[in-house]
């Protein structure tokens, strides 16, 4: 599922406009957690997930586990924010960020 350069690049400027939609606390990464997240890439294709916690290794693997949850890809990580991506089997364009962002150019 690897994106070409320019389609990441276009992701991150897209991304830079989007605030986390999903953030995770101190419970750390539940099941409810990775369907929210799954139900956010699924309507949205493109969304931020805000990660606590101050232990970098322990931010990266909970990365590591949303992505491969959720067949989805790490476009961009900067501190304590990851933007994922997946494509959506149904994309809505009322709600996709990434064909809104299309649309609006």
């Amino acid at each position: 599922m690897a994106s070409s350069i320019a389609e990441k690049k276009r992701f991150r400027q897209i991304g830079h406009l989007l605030n986390p939609i999903v953030l995770l606390g101190n419970q750390g990464l539940t099941e409810a957690v990775l369907a929210e997240i799954d139900r956010a890439l699924e309507d949205h294709e493109l969304i931020k997930v805000r990660i606590g916690g101050e232990d970098r290794e322990a931010r990266r693997e909970a990365i590591e586990i949303m992505t491969s949850t959720t067949k989805s890809q790490a476009v961009q990580i900067v501190g304590k924010i990851v933007l994922l991506y997946r494509a959506a089997k149904k994309p809505n364009p009322k709600l996709s960020n990434i064909l809104r962002a299309n649309a609006s150019n």
